[in-house]
């Protein structure tokens, strides 16, 4: 499949448009591991599998999953962190053309139950520790099996002992039995039926280019996975990604991000439920030949360790780790010249957050910039890139090979003129196919314009300029209406973190009496800094320097942190919600 490129790039050597193979997500995992087999494919907590090994046991969690009824165009649930079995699974239902439904493990038990059965998934893939939730849930849903794993079946050696031995290997191990299946049994039975691991994941190389041609065998326009949108702006919906989908964004990532390469090492910390989890750190690395360093929960205390011991060639994230980043304590001369790309995505990276970040790099011996994406959990993730050696502040960047951006008046198809806001809709290979089990929210979000084109309508304000640099403003919904004036935001969080002492805000409107909404600032100071008087008095003299008087925030509250969606979002909605019951209160 090639598609013209929608215009000339002009910034870096970007190619305008690519060839997308039209075939399963785990047919280029087979690729990159017939040249890479002897490579490190993924390191978990230091335990290192090949590539040759990853694709054998590809293959037998595929033999195991086929030999406890799973079938083509099934669903299972995947409700795991970032580990050796959440990612060979995926690859495994990809094999046989299943879909895998990726969901939080964190998510409340009546979430699960209502993923399960809005998935229709048949079996469950989740940790010990989350067994006793999803065992009370079970009958309820449709699913006939839950496979338990617990962290230490991806570790090997002295490390497998030893982690029984910390708080997290205590937890109970239930045996197979019943509607119950160890992850291990589950291999077992694989193996059992495959025979030679190595034989039958060379067969599946040797007969891979005839076998995606083959009715029975997974394409590209077959969905591949479900994942679910943050939530942040409305109800969680279930979006369906297909092989295609997964394939075009990481080959548009290697080309727009100008980097991943082989051999390199990817700090795998966003989660695989997540678009920019699965998409870029997973995926991108696994076709490419790169490491995943699969890191199964973030913190702050172990991201200056995870640094240091793995020193990552790449480093793609949400501006929360970023944020993170910027409180690192006791790092001594900590090194980071090997860095070869830094990305942010998933939520806006203000301007100032930025210049922190890119000062941070700096004087670590980074050669590279912190790059902003954008994009939608509609389009897996990244749709848009900041150049590699170029900036304009504010930008989030060009389109991707072969993705079409415009601005359009919002609620019509009408596009409008470079430089005037509107509502941002993109177009191009990877575009969902749609939302599972809601055709009318799918036919409202996906629109077919004058031109042919399926354009998803993002409910994002955003310009693009005569360069084809896009800027996004924010969520349509967030937009404040004060005294008849309409108010962004994301424009004032940007003004209140250019202040010295500001790390991150979030302004949200409040319910007013004769205002209709009045406007409110939450603000989390760098460094656990107090809030004395004096620097509350600075922050508000600098916003009224710097804020319109209609815009300016009636009340800023301090605060040690935000709230954040189980992505890491800051969570406005739950701001508001608690500003609400104040109100009704």
């Amino acid at each position: 499949m090639k598609i013209d490129a929608p215009w000339l790039n002009s910034y870096g050597s970007v190619p305008h448009s690519l060839d997308y193979p039209d075939c399963s997500m785990v047919s280029l995992v087979f690729k990159a591991a017939e040249t890479y087999p002897r490579d490190t494919a993924y390191d978990f907590f230091g335990c290192k599998q090949n590539y040759k090994r990853f694709t054998e046991d590809i293959c037998v969690c595929a033999s195991g999953l086929e030999a406890i009824g799973v079938n083509r165009g099934e669903r299972v649930t995947i409700c795991m962190p970032n580990t050796p079995q959440a990612a060979t699974a995926l690859y495994a239902l990809n094999l046989i053309g299943a879909i895998a439904n990726m969901v939080h493990p964190l998510s409340a038990e009546e979430e699960l139950a209502r993923y399960i059965n809005d998935s229709r998934s048949v079996a469950v893939l989740t940790l010990d520790q989350f067994a006793p939730k999803l065992e009370k849930i079970l009958p309820r849903t449709g699913a006939k099996t839950l496979i338990l794993t617990g962290i230490e079946d991806g570790l090997k050696g002295i490390r497998k002992p030893l982690f029984k031995l910390t708080k997290d290997g205590r937890t109970p191990r239930r045996s197979s039995g019943g509607a119950l299946l160890r992850y291990t049994d589950l291999m077992e039975l694989g193996r059992s039926r495959v025979g030679n691991p190595a034989h039958a994941a060379s067969h599946h190389n040797q007969d891979r280019n005839a076998s995606e041609s083959h009715p029975a065998k997974p394409r590209g326009g077959d969905v591949a996975a479900i994942l679910y949108s943050g939530g942040t702006s409305g109800v969680t919906k279930g979006i369906l990604l297909t092989n295609l989908n997964f394939n075009a964004l990481s080959l548009q990532t290697i080309a727009a991000g100008d980097c991943v390469e082989p051999r390199k090492k990817m700090l795998a910390i966003m989660p695989l439920f997540h678009g920019f989890g699965l998409g870029v750190c997973v995926h991108t690395a696994f076709i490419t030949g790169a490491t995943a360093i699969l890191v199964p929960q973030f913190s702050i205390k172990s991201y200056a360790k995870l640094l240091k011991k793995h020193k990552p060639h790449y480093i793609a994230g949400v501006p929360t780790l970023y944020e993170a980043m910027l409180r690192l304590r006791d790092i001594g001369n900590l090194d980071l010249s090997q860095l070869m790309g830094v990305f942010s995505g998933g939520d806006s990276l203000s301007p100032e957050l930025k210049r922190k970040v890119d000062e941070f790099l700096r004087e670590r011996g980074a050669k590279v910039q912190v790059r902003e994406g954008y994009g939608l959990t509609e389009c897996v993730t990244a749709s848009c890139l900041t150049p590699r050696d170029f900036h304009k502040e504010g930008s989030i960047g060009i389109p991707y090979p072969d993705t079409f951006y415009k601005i359009v008046r919002p609620g019509t198809q009408e596009k409008l003129p470079y430089g005037e806001e509107g509502e941002i809709v993109l177009s191009g290979p990877t575009v969902m196919k749609g939302y599972d089990n809601n055709e009318e929210e799918t036919a409202r979000t996906m629109q077919t314009h004058e031109d042919g084109r399926t354009w998803i309508h993002t409910g994002d304000l955003g310009i693009m300029d005569e360069d084809g640099f896009v800027y996004f403003r924010q969520r349509i919904k967030r937009m404040i209406i004060t005294s008849g004036y309409s108010v962004y935001p994301s424009q004032l969080e940007n003004v209140i973190e250019t202040h010295e002492k500001v790390l991150i805000s979030c302004v949200i409107g409040v319910q007013d009496d004769y205002k209709i909404k009045r406007i409110k600032a939450f603000i989390v100071l760098r460094d656990n800094i107090e809030p004395t008087e004096e620097i509350k008095a600075s922050i508000l003299e600098h916003c009224r320097k710097n804020i319109a008087k209609y815009a300016m925030p009636r009340e800023f509250e301090y605060r040690k942190d935000l709230p954040r969606t189980l992505v890491g979002k800051v969570a406005y909605i739950e701001l508001e919600k608690e500003e609400q019951e104040k109100h009704n209160g």
